[in-house]
């Protein structure tokens, strides 16, 4: 059969195309990709009855030369016609990437760590910490006092010559295991790691009672041990200039600073004339107590920031209860936080494990823990940043409206075109013409009517840009100098969950330990598809965010043990 020239509209354009009635709605659909760049599976052909289907016979459409048909969609990658032109970058296949380069790839699965023998609680840790970017670019430039040695004995794990590492520098070999982790998707035995984190810590080198290997170990020991031995070891730079002064990135981006009072409960104290007591400490962590009546993280939290002491008054001359209240003075960048679900129990001589289900968010407002001080310079910007938030989700939702008001639109005028509009439909819009007219004659008669200007979706869209771009800035100028200052510290108050070490079982002498990390870009890109990376040994799986709020606890299933929070990014017009 001859083909018939037809015309295709979209988007306010119109298309020449040779239509095949020999073909299917298919081909049709492939012919309209390489003129617009909408996708065939993303394409809306309107014709005579109703949507064209990939199987359709085009004979079937009986089409007349000239005739015109109504097409809607946009290409995937956004709107109007899709760059069909020469790659800006050259198209590497997998085959032709080395192991390395497929690794570091974007969205490529993560490497897990081999278990050898009860260091699940070691692995859960280890890729919990290496979730923070900021810790592996700092630990690749950091050089052993040993004098290099490190990375040497690093490329022998592989080997399994643990024995050569006994005595290597803990960082060093932190430093060495990441690398092999970002080289690989395979299973990585972290045997250097282990070797020296034995040789630092002899508890971790512990056997079994049974007689079987070595013994299990607590994960938040683990933790609190690897990130005292990185205080004492990493330092980087305090801020940008290179004559800045050092410090512990421990310190600068993971410490935090409570201020407390300490006060005697005894009235007779402050009869006698007693004072409280001001102090100052760091901390590296915050502990959730879990009590009768804990449900949520932020109930825990406070109860830890209240702490009753026995201690000698020196005006009672005796032991008396003290009541230590603590706030926060500096928020970290990074912020971990400690369920206290592990406590000794005399009659099995274990730590036994509190089963309560305690809830915890993905996103943690920790204002109301901090110093009157701080609040101060926390909360303006806090609640700036929901009020932006709050405007770009209903700019979102508007467009989203939009949408699908210009897709009904298109609708109609294919119906119309297509002449499938109904009887009551016409008759319906012939009525309208007609009182439109009627309303024109009206004005022509001498009667001043009233002209309103209305604003068009563009201009509704300008302005909501205009005010969030307007608070945006204002958003900085809110945030307050020494903090805007610190890299390693938080403006806002507000936290979003980065990674979770879970426990299974009754006893923190056995059981399984995981973690779960969320997914981040790779550079600039740091927004996520909501997935998150499910470490189990050296099983490694991708979960939704739905799996989180299933670790809350409740029984011997997976709980939430430690959890890993980032200060929120602000939001920027980059």
């Amino acid at each position: 059969m001859a083909a018939i020239p037809v015309i295709v509209k979209h988007q306010g354009k119109r298309h020449e195309v040779e239509l095949d009635p020999s073909s299917n709605g298919e081909t049709l659909k492939y012919q309209l990709y390489s003129l617009t760049g909408v996708e065939p599976e993303r394409q809306k052909v309107l014709v005579k009855g109703g949507q064209l289907k990939d199987d359709t016979p085009l004979s079937s459409l009986n089409a007349k030369p000239g005739q015109t048909f109504m097409m809607m969609g946009t290409p995937s990658g956004g709107q109007g016609t899709a760059d069909l032109g020469r790659p800006k970058e050259a198209v590497r296949f997998l085959e032709d990437m080395t192991e390395a380069e497929v690794a570091r790839a974007d969205g490529a699965t993560p490497a897990g760590l081999q278990n050898l023998g009860n260091t699940c609680y070691l692995n859960s840790t280890l890729q919990t910490l290496r979730s923070v970017p900021e810790l592996q670019s700092e630990l690749q430039k950091y050089t052993s006092r040993a004098g290099g040695g490190g990375s040497r004995l690093g490329d022998l794990s592989s080997l399994g010559l643990s024995g050569l590492g006994s005595s290597m520098d803990l960082t060093a070999s932190l430093r060495d295991l990441f690398k092999q982790m970002s080289e690989t998707q395979e299973g990585v035995p972290p045997l250097m790691f282990l070797n020296a984190l034995r040789n630092v810590y002899p508890q971790f080198a512990q056997r079994d009672r049974n007689g079987h290997g070595y013994a299990q170990q607590d994960a938040e020991e683990a933790w609190s041990q690897i990130v005292t031995q990185l205080r004492g070891k990493l330092m980087v730079k305090d801020g940008k200039d290179e004559s800045a002064p050092e410090i512990s990135f421990v310190d600068k981006y993971m410490a935090g600073k409570f201020e407390s009072i300490t006060e005697c409960d005894d009235p007779a104290a402050k009869e006698v004339g007693e004072q409280s007591i001001e102090s100052s400490d760091v901390f590296y962590k915050l502990d959730c107590h879990i009590g009768k009546e804990t449900n949520h993280l932020t109930d825990g939290i406070m109860d830890g920031l209240e702490e009753k002491i026995e201690k000698n008054s020196p005006t009672l001359d005796r032991n008396a209860i003290y009541t230590k209240r603590s706030r926060i003075a500096r928020l970290p960048r990074y912020l971990t936080v400690h369920f206290v679900r592990f406590f000794w129990k005399r009659e099995t001589q274990k730590k036994a494990k509190i089963m309560r289900k305690v809830t915890f968010p993905a996103e943690l407002d920790v204002v109301e823990f901090c110093t009157d001080e701080l609040r101060k310079q926390l909360i303006p910007v806090r609640d700036k940043v929901r009020e932006i938030r709050k405007e770009e989700l209903d700019a979102e939702r508007a467009r989203k409206r939009q949408k699908i008001v210009h897709q009904q639109e298109e609708e109609k005028k294919a119906e119309e075109a297509t002449g499938s509009t109904e009887p009551m439909q016409k008759k319906k819009a012939a009525e309208e013409r007609k009182a439109t007219e009627t309303a024109k004659a009206n004005e022509k008669d001498g009667d001043t009517s009233m002209t309103d200007a209305y604003k068009t979706d563009a201009d509704y869209e300008a302005e909501r840009a205009a005010s969030i771009a307007a608070a945006k800035k204002e958003l900085f100028q809110l945030v307050n100098p020494e903090l805007a200052a610190d890299a390693g510290t938080n403006q806002s108050g507000l936290y979003e969950l980065r990674g979770v070490i879970t426990h299974q079982g009754a006893s923190a002498d056995s059981g399984h330990y995981t973690s779960y990390v969320k997914k981040q870009g790779n550079g600039k890109k740091r927004e996520e598809d909501g997935k998150w990376w499910w470490f189990n040994d050296d099983k490694v799986s991708e979960v939704d965010a739905e799996k989180i709020e299933t670790l809350s606890g409740g029984g011997e299933s997976h709980s939430a043990l430690i959890l890993l929070y980032r200060a929120i990014d602000l939001p920027t017009d980059e």
